[in-house]
């Protein structure tokens, strides 16, 4: 693969024959983001899981200590009082069966995350096919699946992220951006860890983390020690 001369500079910064400690792993991140735009620092860990079995496709969500440094844009699908909750905690936009046809028909799509009260899922469901395969749609194990939407816009807003496994089960998590400081990334790290080792599936043989690689947009990937930083 073909590497631009900023990636190639960014790549010197980072030794392949080690695997760094969190605070190391950050300095460099931080160090090798040098695009013009503010790069979203993102987490990919490999795990040992096999999300064939349905006891280990692991998913949930959970709220960064300082957020993710993106202003999230939310839809709900609500009526009545939930709708006015909704909007009351500062959904971006909320509507029900009318918002159908916008985004199967005019392709609209100017939203982050879809939330929606469990009576809605019957029309939510509707939009599977174009929610799905952009991971839009609500889920309960995510939390956006509630009556208490007032809660869930307030969390989206503070910084909640969700981790789910790919096909490779593999999790990308965005930790933050390259803008914030050594102590905001590190904690925003270790509530997602620490999130995702109560996820843990009890079926699981063998290492649940087989690697975790720390990156920012455009920069190589920082390959941490395991060990070290699971603890």
């Amino acid at each position: 693969m073909k590497t631009g001369k900023r990636y190639n500079e960014a790549a010197k910064l980072v030794d392949r024959s080690i695997q760094y400690d969190l605070n190391d792993a950050i300095d460099i991140v931080k160090k090798a983001a040098s695009a013009k735009f503010d790069e979203t620092v993102e987490l990919h860990i490999r795990t040992g899981c096999d999300s064939r079995h349905a006891d280990q496709q692991v998913r949930g969500a959970v709220v960064l200590p300082h957020g993710t440094g993106k202003k999230v844009r939310i839809l709900v699908f609500a009526k009545g009082p939930q709708a006015d909750a909704a909007q009351a905690a500062g959904a971006d936009y909320v509507g029900a069966e009318e918002l159908v046809p916008k985004i199967q028909n005019e392709g609209w799509l100017d939203f982050d995350v879809v939330v929606a009260t469990p009576n809605m899922m019957g029309v939510v469901g509707r939009l599977g096919k174009v929610l799905g395969p952009k991971g839009l749609m609500p889920s309960p194990k995510a939390g956006t699946v509630t009556m208490d939407v007032e809660k869930a816009v307030a969390d989206i807003k503070a910084g909640k992220v969700e981790y789910k496994l790919d096909k490779s089960n593999i999790f990308h998590v965005t930790v933050g951006k390259a803008s914030f400081t050594q102590e905001q990334l590190a904690d925003n790290f270790q509530a997602l860890i620490n999130a995702l080792l109560r996820a843990k599936p009890a079926t699981l043989k063998g290492a649940y983390f087989k690697s975790i690689t720390l990156a920012s947009t455009m920069g190589p990937g920082v390959k941490l020690n395991v060990n070290k930083v699971v603890g």
